[in-house]
């Protein structure tokens, strides 16, 4: 068995390693490769992954780091794909320009993720050739690279026939943080849940049976706030300056920055609309004028990112290098590995477990168009998922999902047909932008920052 991560230097790669490691006998894993086009920043990774299985686990797993294709790539099982084209240079471009134009920066919502997408639908399709080419014939990749929801319409339009899952750990996230909320173990949950990627929301949740989302409303209505609330005692330094002297070290990092606004910002939206749970990225199209009055142009997530996790493991990888004392802290394991390690178990075993993925509709939601690529509930064997099929559902969220739907379908057609005037039209029917005028200077300017990895629009 042999599990290859595209994309070995990303910070998530020791964690999801560890997961992958710690599932050994379930995936009977005799290989981990990982694989990346930058390579100080695979080898960095790769020293502390060698620690992870070696010294800390005590694993004879075998260790592959490499920058070739075909080493990465022979015989392989499962790729788990986390590409970030352009790095965090091109993030902090996806983030700052649109708000240079009064509109929502972030990195897979709204023109940022336009833009995120248009550089990364290419890299993958070549990454599924490569695959095809190499791997195993059962091949499964498993695609956590963002903006899922326009990765996945296009490897459906451009690679139809990929053995290919796409999914997203933020629902995850999101349930992590009602668990610790109602104090409930999050093995004992399950939930419903539809809608696109970053574009969703939680109709049901139940623990051990019973409903708990009247009681999860009445936690945030309680709090303005959906974050537990051990996660709230050291909020009073989100207000204050860098000059003073209390000490942030012991905040969590949920309400440090721009992330207090996205756990806020589902209090508010259940407070106009309180039926379902919002994914946090809703807050991004649904209160666009807020979050850019609140949002710094100067620095966003891609800089506190930066700051912070992609900081603290080079620097912990260093000091193990330079010491031999290695810190755990600096690199995370969690959710997002999991997530992933056990949607490799579930197609490895044919467990027939419930996850939620990126799947073309075929009627699952009926009132939504039958190729939409949406994200729902399956159950997860050897043959890949079996949606749970739903009801119709609200006009409100069917009227959301299709301006946003229509957005991602236009911009991976324009990067298909090389299209200037459908990258415009994609811009300016997304939600986060105010108006055709704004789209185009948007655009134009993205395209400048982009040259290097769009394809020409004409």
């Amino acid at each position: 068995m042999i599990i290859t991560l595209a994309g070995g230097g990303s910070t998530f790669t020791p964690g999801i390693v560890k997961s992958i490691a710690l599932r050994k006998e379930e995936l009977e894993v005799d290989e981990i490769r990982l694989y990346d086009i930058n390579e100080e920043r695979q080898r960095k990774v790769g020293v502390l992954v060698d620690w992870i299985l070696h010294e800390d686990l005590g694993l004879d797993i075998k260790l592959t780091v490499t920058t070739d294709k075909k080493t990465a790539f022979s015989d392989a099982d499962f790729v788990f794909a986390q590409m970030r084209v352009g790095g965090y240079a091109m993030r902090e471009q996806d983030e700052k320009i649109p708000l240079r134009h009064g509109c929502v920066g972030q990195e897979t919502c709204g023109c940022g993720g336009l833009a995120y997408g248009m550089r990364t639908i290419f890299p993958m399709v070549e990454l599924i050739d490569d695959v095809e080419k190499y791997a195993k014939p059962t091949y499964w990749i498993l695609n956590y690279s963002n903006p899922a929801a326009i990765v996945s319409e296009a490897c459906r339009v451009m690679r139809p026939n990929a053995r290919i899952i796409n999914i997203c750990d933020m629902p995850i996230a999101i349930i992590d943080l009602v668990c610790a909320a109602l104090e409930i173990d999050k093995k004992d949950v399950e939930y419903d849940y539809f809608g696109l990627n970053h574009f969703g929301w939680f109709t049901s949740i139940r623990h051990k049976g019973e409903e708990v989302l009247p009681q999860l409303r009445e936690y945030i209505k309680e709090h303005e706030i959906l974050l537990p609330s051990s996660y709230l005692k050291g909020m009073s330094s989100l207000m204050k300056s860098n000059t003073d002297n209390e000490d942030e070290s012991k905040q969590n990092r949920h309400t440090k920055g721009s992330w207090y606004y996205v756990w806020k910002g589902v209090y508010e939206i259940m407070e106009l609309f309180p039926e379902y749970l919002p994914n946090t990225y809703l807050n991004y199209y649904l209160q666009q004028k807020e979050f850019v009055e609140h949002s710094n142009p100067e620095r966003t997530r891609a800089n506190e990112v930066e700051e912070t996790r992609e900081h603290n493991l080079f620097a912990g990888i260093d000091r193990y290098e330079a010491t031999g004392e290695i810190d755990e802290s600096t690199f995370y394991a969690g959710s997002h590995g999991d997530w992933i390690a056990d949607l490799a178990v579930a197609l490895k075993n044919d467990t027939k477990a419930r996850f939620l993925v990126i799947c073309q509709n075929r009627g699952a939601i009926p009132n939504m168009p039958y190729d939409a690529m949406v994200e729902l509930p399956a159950y997860i064997g050897k043959n890949g998922p079996e949606v749970i099929s739903r009801d119709n559902i609200p006009l409100f969220q069917q009227g959301l999902m299709m301006q946003q739907l229509n957005s991602e379908k236009l911009v991976v057609q324009a990067c298909i047909e090389g299209s200037y005037e459908k990258a415009l039209q994609a811009f300016t029917l997304n939600k986060t932008v105010p108006s055709m005028t704004v789209a185009k200077e948007v655009l134009d300017e993205m395209i400048e920052a982009n040259k290097d990895y769009w394809p020409e629009l004409k």
